[in-house]
């Protein structure tokens, strides 16, 4: 039996249990991207490598949309899972599935129509090969909605290694495709995007393939796609203000990509680097905020909220201890790890000095997602999206233009490393303030 009761058991060994696969999951589905740099800077070089990089920034900020709805729809699954409402969680795989299988299609012909306009505002180096990798990708957003719908439906019953198993098989597909591609072959980073999306595709339909098998768990049949009203404005009202945090962080990101953007292809080439290798720094903390909220979605489900505090605050030590420990490990091996994409001395010499200056703000990091993962366990999305808003709009922004002016590109790394620190306060508050003392299940709300 691959679910997991996250209502039972000790606390620490039900949370590693559970959080393990879904961080081995994250890395593997980073090294899509990951790998493409890598190998655009072996076999491309650096435009191809600035290339990736801002397309890549604009597909993102359209995925986590998405990713924002599946996360609300993740906390009722949790909870109806917690309180063992099995109809209505069934209602909310439907929905989910069918919603995610619409805004994908919209959104890869907008991303395909548009794309370029969006890559010239943002001032890309290389903007014809942006381009290119953009419209590609763009016909694998069906397939990344797809999964992620799929993926929040088998999370939320405690399954955290299906989706291991999943993107297993389709990392291994896109490294060998990628080496094709570009590097037999020669077809660029037209090369990479067309492995991105062959493999993101087979990771979709194995993913489907497993959900329809398992009818009795899932309710998800290719005959019966059907959205419920109830539950659609249930997943939207928890849903939307992560979308919209998500939606926030990503023009966060993409401010400083157009700032970066000024200073020519090697910053931008030079900021690709860093930010692929803090994003793997990153991947623990993450993932075990997801755990975390999974757990305690199914904890408040069953009204057991003690167990939900103390899961929040196992999980953050551990997420600090992994933290402090890849903040030493970049800090002495930061030019190691920037070699391995290839570049000229002055690329390189850009990307070490801002790993070395961001990788600090994991510390941040590692305490305020997990006070979001709460709030969001909790159904209170709408404190997740103000945490954001003080972090990525109001410190980074106001941080990144006042140190522009001052100090130019350096002061840009210092604003991004500062401005995570804006929302420890918010959510030490919030954890102590115990309004999340609540199950949505029980409350009604699935109505």
């Amino acid at each position: 039996m691959q679910q997991l009761n996250l209502t039972e058991g000790t606390i620490w060994k039900t949370l590693v249990r559970f959080s393990l696969p879904v961080v081995l999951s994250s890395l593997l589905q980073s090294a899509y991207s990951l790998v493409d740099l890598i190998l655009a800077g072996q076999f491309i070089g650096k435009s191809g490598m600035s290339a990736i990089t801002n397309s890549g920034q604009v597909i993102l900020l359209l995925t986590q949309v998405i990713m924002g709805i599946t996360m609300g729809a993740n906390v009722l699954i949790g909870q109806y899972y917690g309180a063992k409402d099995n109809e209505s969680r069934a209602q909310t795989n439907r929905t989910l599935f069918s919603m995610s299988m619409i805004f994908g299609l919209v959104t890869a012909a907008l991303l395909f129509l548009w794309g370029k306009s969006l890559l010239r505002l943002l001032g890309a180096p290389a903007l014809e090969e942006a381009t290119n990798y953009m419209r590609i990708c763009a016909l694998g957003l069906l397939p990344v909605f797809g999964y992620n719908a799929m993926s929040a439906m088998i999370r939320g019953v405690g399954n955290s290694k299906q989706p291991l198993y999943f993107i297993s098989v389709t990392a291994g597909v896109n490294l060998v495709l990628d080496l094709i591609f570009m590097g037999l072959l020669g077809w660029g980073v037209s090369g990479a995007a067309w492995a991105t999306v062959i493999a993101q595709s087979l990771s979709f339909l194995i993913a489907l393939v497993y959900t329809v098998g398992q009818k009795e768990l899932y309710a998800i049949s290719l005959k019966n796609l059907t959205i419920h009203g109830d539950k659609l404005r249930a997943m939207l009202k928890l849903g939307i203000p992560s979308a919209v945090q998500m939606t926030l962080v990503g023009i966060s990101w993409l401010t400083m990509t157009f700032l970066i953007n000024y200073y020519g292809v090697e910053a931008s080439a030079a900021s690709g680097i860093s930010a692929k290798i803090k994003d793997l720094a990153q991947l623990f903390t993450i993932a075990m905020a997801s755990a975390t909220s999974t757990m305690v979605a199914q904890c408040l489900g069953a009204e057991q909220f003690e167990r939900a505090r103390s899961a929040v605050h196992i999980a953050m030590r551990v997420t600090l201890g992994v933290a402090l420990f890849s903040i030493t490990l970049v800090e002495l091996f930061a030019p190691s790890f920037v070699s391995i994409f290839g570049q000229d001395a002055q690329t390189s010499a850009l990307a070490v000095l801002n790993l070395r200056i961001e990788i600090m703000a994991q510390v941040f990091y590692a305490i305020f997602m997990i006070y979001n993962s709460l709030a969001i366990g909790a159904g209170h999305t709408t404190f997740a999206l103000l945490s954001s808003i003080m972090n990525s709009i109001v410190a980074r922004l106001i941080l990144a233009l006042v140190l522009d002016h001052y100090f130019g590109l350096v002061g840009i790394f210092w604003a991004c490393m500062i401005a995570p620190a804006a929302s420890v306060p918010l959510g030490y508050f919030y954890e102590r303030s115990g309004v999340w003392r609540r199950s949505l299940a029980n409350e009604g709300l699935k109505t």
